[in-house]
Parts: structure tokens; sequence; C-alpha cells
């Protein structure tokens, strides 16, 4: 299953993930400018929408995605991943457990999941996953967590614990710190704040 991840990725090692709050920008345009910027797959990511709206914005922007050939992940919510037949979903320790969501959205479908800590992460690979996010790197103001920052220095323990699974790193990423963290053997860096600071100064 690993591999569906890191064919997603296409040789890069940037997956981006919307913000609407931060950004000012509809999820489809996010898209549309995260392609235009070379991003292969993008994760769709709201937290405070009704679901009946995201789930329009979220069919508005794999339409897009789809016409440029690019593959978009889910974040949370397997029911609309599965209703649009996204190319994904991206779960967190308190959603659905992905033996589950595996069941409902079959073996092609690529699912990462968040961990927080060493022993996360071991479990993590264990389960019917293609790839493990690992954070906070850094400090961020992106999510409200209680979770620990692991720093650079974590990782290399984070990596020895999940194996060959493919590992995302997010949390305070931004594009100038990154390139550090791909030094320590992550497959991709996860980017939210980072990419749409500028954007939201940039709108009329």
């Amino acid at each position: 299953m690993s591999s569906s991840f890191i064919e997603a990725l296409a040789g890069s090692s940037f997956y981006p993930i919307t913000d609407k709050q931060i950004s000012g920008l509809s999820h489809s345009e996010q898209v549309v400018r995260l392609i235009d910027r070379g991003a292969t797959v993008i994760q769709l990511r709201e937290k405070s929408e009704h679901p009946k709206q995201f789930y329009a914005e979220a069919e508005a922007a794999l339409r897009v995605a789809r016409e440029r050939g690019v593959s978009i992940i889910i974040n949370d919510r397997v029911d609309i991943a599965l209703a649009l037949g996204a190319h994904g979903v991206h779960l967190g320790q308190d959603d659905l457990p992905p033996v589950v969501a595996r069941g409902l959205l079959g073996p092609q479908a690529i699912i990462g999941l968040s961990t927080h800590s060493v022993t996360q992460a071991r479990i993590a690979a264990r389960l019917p996953v293609d790839y493990v996010a690992i954070g906070p790197i850094f400090p961020t103001s992106t999510k409200d967590s209680s979770n620990p920052t692991l720093g650079v220095e974590g990782i290399p323990a984070v990596k020895e614990a999940v194996g060959p699974i493919p590992l995302v790193a997010i949390g305070g990423i931004t594009q100038e710190n990154a390139s550090l963290i791909l030094q320590n053997g992550v497959s991709a860096c996860a980017l939210v704040s980072d990419l749409w600071r500028e954007a939201a100064k940039n709108l009329p």
C-alpha cells in the first residue's frame, strides 16, 4: 500500500494542505494555485465549515484536480472522500480507525494517519496506511494542539519506528527549514501556514 502515496508525490517532497481561514481562498482556488506551483498531491483540510458546504467545495476542488492529474486527499472526512471518490483520506488519532477507512475506501485509496510520538508512529506503521505523519515538528498556530514539539532531532527515532512506511513531517514547517527536515529521511513535508500568509496579503 505504501507505494501509492510515493507515486502520487511523483518525485516531489511537497505535500501542501489547504486552509481557507489563512488564505482567504476557496479550496478550489487554492488547488489551482498549488498545482501551478507543482503540487501533485494536495490535502483538503476544513475544520469550521458545515459538512454540506465542505462537500460542495471539495467537489469543485476535486474536479479541478482531476483535470490536471493531481491527487486529492480529504482530511478527517471519510464519508466525503467516499462520496466524491477522492484519492484518499488523512486521519487523526481520534478519527475513524484506518482499518475501517480501508474497508470503506478500498485497497487503492491513499490513507494517512497523524501521530505525535514514536510510540504512536510505531503502532501506525502496523496499520493499513500508506503514510504516517509526525508532528508538530516546530510550534505552529495553524492547529490547536497539546502535543509537544518533536524538533528535527526527534525525526530519526520516528523514521526508525515506521521502517519503510513513508513519513510526512508537519507542524511549523516552512520552505526555508524543509530542506533540513528532509535530510533526516522523511518522504515529504506538509506545509500550511507558510504557503498562504503571503497569498492572503495579496487579496484585494
